[in-house]
């Protein structure tokens, strides 16, 4: 059984708590979270134990992996803290905003031989994996291009805003991060545009709600992805994979597949689901099993820091770019 303490007591921290404890082979032992009463609620949901000190959480014998689910900024302390003490680590993306601070946490854990997994849920999706499996299986041949729609039912909360590192390194990390994995090469040129078309005000933090960025590699392989902050119409996710043989579309998802027909529309059908905790639910278990049967195996990660690392400078290049009007070289 692999002995869990989650950290950060938020919305993720709840999704990992609820994975852990459920997982017929982990044991949900600790959650942590320094403020308010997010901690005790959480753990006592569960029946485990609950402190306001994560340090010490983390450094507990009986505990062997920790998932961090605590602030951005926190990240890599609490990441090397845990490696320091022998902890296999869960930790949700970013890794940090700062590029120069993620290259020498990367470092710093490759040295200590830690065993980090960084948090890209969509890779773990039912229907993501499905298409890379027949990717693989060489159903469309030679990959041409790569086509991922992303957009959010209504913008986060202004103060959310204010420290996510804008738009690229918080929602478009995601993107970032299929591109790699569905393209199979690494991108070594980023063009973007950013709007505000939702919230002009935005320019008081510098940020946008409303992307595009066009990603090609050596090879002449391409993605284009498209990101909005709101759309009237739901949480919209969609991926397109584009060769030589043939497409595939992995489409959104509906709580229910009935689709109707009458006098007053031609066709309707149930809404999209709410947001991303309804969307990627199965996503979070897989990647928590994932993660535990890397450990248990003494297996290589699944996403590694090295991962994240990547997905970030195509997030800075990405901003680099829109706000130059330039082609970006990675």
């Amino acid at each position: 059984m692999l002995r869990v303490a989650v950290l950060g007591a938020g919305r993720i921290g709840r999704i990992h708590a609820a994975n852990a404890a459920l997982n017929r082979d982990a044991t949900l032992i600790a959650v942590a979270d320094p403020f308010g009463d997010g901690a005790q609620n959480l753990a006592a949901e569960w029946g485990c134990d609950a402190s306001q000190d994560p340090i010490t959480t983390l450094r507990r014998s009986d505990i062997d992996a920790v998932v961090i689910g605590t602030p951005t900024d926190t990240h890599v302390s609490l990441t090397l803290e845990a490696v320091r003490n022998g902890k296999a680590v869960l930790c949700e993306k970013p890794i940090d905003l700062d590029i120069a601070k993620v290259d020498e946490a990367v470092a710093e854990v490759e040295r200590m031989n830690g065993r980090v997994m960084v948090a890209f849920n969509r890779r773990f999706d039912p229907s993501a994996q499905a298409m890379r499996k027949s990717m693989d299986a060489g159903e469309i041949g030679d990959l041409r291009q790569v086509i991922i729609s992303s957009r959010d039912p209504s913008p986060p909360p202004r103060s959310y805003l204010e420290h996510s590192g804008g738009i690229f390194r918080d929602m478009t990390i995601h993107d970032f991060d299929m591109a790699r994995w569905l393209l199979g090469e690494e991108p070594v040129q980023v063009t973007a545009t950013a709007s505000r078309l939702i919230d002009p005000s935005l320019a008081e933090i510098d940020d946008f709600d409303t992307v595009m960025v066009n990603l090609r590699t050596a090879s002449g392989r391409q993605c284009h992805i498209n990101c909005c902050r709101a759309t009237s119409y739901g949480y919209d996710q969609r991926m397109e994979v584009f060769g030589a043989d043939g497409m595939l579309l992995n489409e959104n998802l509906r709580a229910s597949t009935l689709r109707r027909w009458s006098s007053s529309y031609t066709e309707a059908r149930e809404p999209l689901l709410d947001f991303f905790l309804e969307r990627y639910a199965d996503a979070y278990r897989t990647e928590f099993e994932h993660f535990r049967a890397a450990v248990a195996n003494n297996a290589p990660m699944p996403v590694t820091m090295r991962d994240g690392r990547q997905a970030l400078r195509l997030a800075d290049a990405a901003l680099e770019s829109a706000l130059s009007g330039r082609v970006v070289a990675v």
